[in-house]
């Protein structure tokens, strides 16, 4: 992160003081002093009542429940679908011992209970930012609790935004304040965590091609088992079938697909809940002999290296568990703990129960153990249900991928591509339609080349299990440096929950060579990419920052007798947010002539899920006042739409006479104070003598100060309805001299690709191109 002294090093005795603007300060009282900010001068005014998500307040409890009933639709579709593919996976070269069941489903149950039920649900839900899960949630709560982040447009005024939770006052520091210290210091430790950030992105990625293909390919396999005249090459191609089709849809959002099937989820469960009690009773109740640990420990000592490996298979019960925490956001922790508890956790025990259960009598049907431990009577409509769950299971992941790559574009770690906003009534709900044609053209590679759910379900649980420790290793630092823990119960949490995950790992990254390389491969070109963006993003931002144009430069500009000013608003849209870009000297020497006001207007995302309207822009006059100059930061969460309700300039005018107003009320209550102490300290001398003549000339300034005021309203609207003029700056960047061949390759080839083949700056902002003016101008880095 950019640190805040390099902000304004050449603007120093010629700009305004910084008050805090809020409404607390205009009412009559006398103001307390004003405060220097080195950024904006003034932020819009603190609202109270917005402190964390609105779901996550107090609701009632039909409300809770509501929400419990839709989790089930968009949450638990992965992870209640593992059961058409676990036994196969775990046992690929049969059953040798029918204890060995007992042990697998033993190593289930704890599995279950440890992972997605304690880690998740009672500890890693509570880690949210606002509301909001995910990997960049945790990492934005680092960020903003200590300095370890690497988004350089920070500035002092973001953290009083009112959902920018800071640290509070504890007597509980000791070891975690050498920890925070320790990463504070350590420019390597910034690194690793963004680097491990954008791993989790990545393999969330991988998650998202990989779960529609082994989801649908399970789920329509059980048409061989009906028909032996469906060859495994048509249920590959009815497979990819309807992987078009799911991708096909995505841009009519997921909010149509993900809530309005709710009830079929919950259709599944029941179903599986079901035939589970049925094969429970009716084959082998002693399963129920699994709630012994010791089982684990005889599976292993039966079969050694093998049973190592095959926790390859049974970590495939915990996928799509990471939609717990990343989907959050559309719920809250409550209702996603009911409706784990009381659905998803009883309906999967009972359906691993019933298939061991029924692989105990019948141990040679492993290869698909759910069609066959099916009755014969409801095979078809299981067959159906589990087509569109798989279905739904698959939607829930490509939703999830669409999610956390908009907040790594909000926060400078992706290249520019369109986002679509598809409801208006669930606000995360977003398609990017290019990612969108690279998952379909993948799921169906993947498809095609492995053809087998055993094959995909060995490089899928690297991606699931991968994705699980990242979370893991964000949460000890959470624990510690965040919540302040005790060090025994870290260490507890790091033994109970972050030891098995390691060791699920070990056991998947065995199978690298037999398609476990996959997800890593997806996920080594989806870091390429985001490094690279993120790279070349701060070395030109600090770029911009060294060479920015100070107060005197942009005096001597306005000075110039060659310079005329038109009338007209001119919005100069740039990325530096801490002063006047260098662009703008480069326009004004080619062009001299400047419109009647003239906003400079800069976009940045927080560390932060959402910023309340009212706290979204900050303003500064750049002085002197004659020159009718601004500065705006536009500030969004990493979850906010970039929409606003009517068009952007004139929202922005509006907010431009606010701030004039806002300044004149502060400049009229610091000129009150003065006058009011310089009559204490002559009360004395002048015994009241000149008081009527002192208030006159006091009704006199402040007279003259409100007609100031409307004159300056006046030449704000004047200019605005005189004509509108968008400049935007496009710098081209390349390698500077001197650089080596590892940077001229990353900026001159990859940034400037990325660039030239995503969309650009224009279309992000939607500006009217009638009105538009681009700037260009190359930056050596």
């Amino acid at each position: 992160m950019a640190s805040v002294e390099m902000e304004n090093r050449s603007e120093k005795s010629g700009e305004d003081k910084v008050a805090d603007s809020s409404p607390s300060d205009l009412n009559g009282r006398k103001p307390q002093k004003l405060r220097r900010y080195d950024s904006l001068d003034v932020e819009s005014a603190n609202v109270k009542g917005h402190h964390g998500h609105g779901l996550q307040q107090a609701a009632n409890w039909g409300v809770i429940l509501r929400l419990a009933f839709q989790s089930i639709g968009v949450v638990y579709g992965d992870i209640g679908t593992s059961p058409l593919y676990v036994y196969s996976s775990t046992f690929s070269k049969g059953i040798k011992h029918t204890d060995d069941i007992i042990g697998v489903l033993s190593l289930i149950y704890f599995t279950l209970t440890l992972l997605p039920l304690i880690k998740y649900v009672f500890i890693v839900l509570h880690a949210n930012d606002n509301g909001k899960g995910g990997t960049f949630a945790l990492y934005s709560l680092l960020c903003r609790h200590a300095k370890v982040g690497l988004i350089p447009n920070q500035q002092a005024e973001d953290r009083e935004v009112s959902h920018y939770h800071l640290d509070l006052p504890s007597t509980r520091l000791g070891w975690s304040t050498k920890v925070k210290s320790a990463l504070e210091n350590s420019r390597a430790a910034k690194f690793i965590l963004l680097f491990v950030t954008m791993l989790a992105t990545s393999l969330v990625i991988g998650d998202g091609i990989l779960t529609p293909c082994i989801s649908v390919l399970s789920a329509v396999g059980g048409i061989k088992e009906a028909t032996p005249a469906m060859t495994e090459q048509r249920v590959v191609w009815i497979s990819v079938a309807i992987l078009i089709l799911l991708f096909s849809v995505q841009r009519f959002g997921t909010d149509k697909v993900g809530y309005s099937f709710a009830p079929i989820i919950c259709v599944w469960f029941t179903i599986n809940a079901s035939i589970g009690l049925f094969n429970f009773i009716k084959y082998d109740p002693t399963v129920i002999k699994a709630l012994n640990p010791w089982n684990i420990v005889e599976y292993f000592k039966r079969n050694g290296k093998e049973a190592w490996v095959s926790l390859g298979g049974v970590v495939l019960c915990i996928t799509g568990t990471e939609a717990l925490f990343a989907d959050l956001g559309h719920f809250t922790v409550r209702s996603i703990q009911i409706s784990t508890c009381t659905v998803t956790y009883p309906a999967l025990i009972l359906a691993y129960s019933g298939q061991a259960a029924y692989l105990r009598k019948h141990p040679w049907d492993v290869s698909n153990t759910f069609y066959k431990a099916v009755p014969g009577p409801v095979y078809w409509p299981v067959f159906a249900v589990a087509v569109l769950a798989a279905i739904i299971a698959s939607q829930a992941m490509i939703s999830g991928a669409f999610s956390i790559l908009q907040q790594s574009l909000s926060l400078g770690c992706f290249p520019r591509v369109k986002v679509v906003y598809t409801s208006a009534k669930y606000e995360g709900q977003v398609y990017i339609p290019e990612v969108n044609f690279i998952l379909m053209v993948a799921c169906v590679c993947v498809t095609l080349a492995f053809k087998t759910t055993e094959k995909i379900g060995n490089a899928y649980g690297i991606a699931v299990v991968f994705a699980e420790t990242i979370t893991s290793s964000f949460m000890v630092l959470v624990m510690t440096v965040i919540w302040k823990k005790h060090f025994l119960l870290v260490m507890t949490y790091i033994v109970f929950i972050m030891s098995v995950e390691v060791t699920y790992l070990s056991s998947v990254l065995y199978k690298f060579t037999h398609g476990g390389y996959l997800p890593l491969a997806f996920a080594i070109v989806a870091m390429t990419i985001m490094f690279t963006w993120n790279y070349v993003y701060r070395k030109k931002y600090y770029y911009e920052v060294d060479h920015k144009v100070s107060s005197d430069q942009l005096r001597d500009i306005a000075g110039q007798s060659d310079l005329c000013r038109i009338p007209g608003l001119s919005i100069f849209y740039s990325e530096l947010v801490h002063g006047i870009p260098p662009i703008f000297e480069h326009y004004a020497s080619n062009i001299p002539a400047l419109h009647s006001v003239l906003v400079f207007v800069s976009f940045k995302s927080l560390p932060i899920s959402k910023i309340p309207p009212e706290e979204r822009f900050l303003f500064r006059r750049v002085q002197p006042r004659e020159l009718y100059v601004f500065r705006c930061v536009v500030r969004y969460g990493y979850t906010d739409i970039h929409q606003e309700e009517e068009p952007f300039e004139r929202l922005l005018i509006e907010r431009v006479k606010d701030f004039v107003r806002e300044q004149h009320c502060l400049d009229s209550l610091a000129q009150k104070d003065k006058n009011d102490s310089i009559e204490t300290e002559a009360e004395g001398d002048e015994d009241g003598i000149n008081n009527s003549n002192d208030e006159g000339r006091q009704a006199e300034g402040e007279g003259m100060n409100n007609g100031e005021l409307e004159m300056e309203i006046e030449v704000l609207e004047t200019a605005y309805k005189a004509g509108v003029v968008h400049l935007m700056g496009e710098s081209e960047v390349v390698a500077g001299k001197g650089a080596g061949l590892g940077k001229k390759l990353l900026i001159n080839c990859g940034y400037n690709f990325l660039k030239k083949n995503l969309r650009q700056s224009d279309k992000m902002f939607d500006v009217p191109r009638k009105r538009l003016l681009k700037i260009g101008m190359t930056y050596e880095l």
